[in-house]
């Protein structure tokens, strides 16, 4: 149950798109809270900070249009 929760998470964040995500990893990484992850423990925000990182990586720095 709670890996679905992760991924429902993750997708939802990702849709926000390329550079909203980026922020938002940003935002993690300094410990916020975003809202679509206020129901997680915080070891399951850390795996979704984790999978964003991932999913990004393949992207390098730039956010195609």
């Amino acid at each position: 149950m709670q890996n679905r929760n992760i991924d429902a998470c993750v997708e939802a964040i990702c849709n926000k798109g390329c550079r909203v995500v980026r922020h938002d990893i940003e935002l993690l990484e300094q410990g916020r809270i975003l809202p679509e992850l206020v129901h997680l423990t915080p070891q399951s925000r850390q795996q979704v900070l984790e999978e964003l990182k991932s999913i990004m990586s393949v992207y390098g720095d730039s956010c195609r249009v």
